[in-house]
């Protein structure tokens, strides 16, 4: 926080900091990895101070979320590119009548739901984690992934039929990735 003068300082302190949680939380679902999460956490901080004087103002929470997962996506293109060209193939998983609030308090609970969030590809991930973990609105969902806020209803959509599959077939994804 060098390159801040005394009042940026102080307003990056006030603003920011307070999302540092957030932030965390968001790499770590990204990255399912708690050492890479809080190297790219850190590394998301340094980014939003250095950018900080550029800060326009609006919802810093939306802005620094977007630092975060595009520094994500970075280290993801760099470190797991493969990674981030998994897609989901909904035809080879049924959709069953249960719910995935059901199956998960039904079975394993938490680490169930964790294990099945993990599966997903980061981008759908992402949205699934903005929405109903850090309670971000389609708009703030939006403007922190760069898409239209129907693109990520839909793809919140797709992100929780994934979910559902993931939970109702875990041992799916292990049998695509020996395919």
């Amino acid at each position: 926080m060098n390159d801040l003068d005394a009042e940026n300082r102080l307003r990056f302190e006030q603003l920011v900091l307070p999302h540092v949680d957030a932030a965390f939380n968001l790499a770590r679902w990204l990255l399912r990895s708690r050492a890479d999460a809080e190297d790219v956490a850190q590394e998301a901080l340094l980014r939003a101070c250095r950018f900080f004087r550029g800060f326009q103002g609006g919802d810093v929470r939306a802005w620094l979320l977007q630092i975060v997962r595009n520094t994500c996506y970075s280290w993801l293109d760099k470190n797991r590119p493969r990674e981030l060209m998994v897609e989901f193939h909904e035809e080879l998983h049924p959709q069953p009548a249960a719910t995935p609030e059901s199956m998960a308090i039904a079975d394993e609970g938490r680490e169930r739901l964790t294990r099945a969030l993990e599966t997903l590809p980061p981008r759908h991930r992402a949205v699934l984690v903005l929405r109903e973990l850090e309670g971000c609105s389609y708009k703030e969902i939006a403007a922190i992934t760069s898409i239209p806020i129907g693109t990520v209803m839909s793809s919140l959509s797709r992100a929780r039929r994934q979910l559902h599959s993931a939970l109702v077939n875990p041992g799916c994804k292990e049998l695509l990735r020996g395919l």
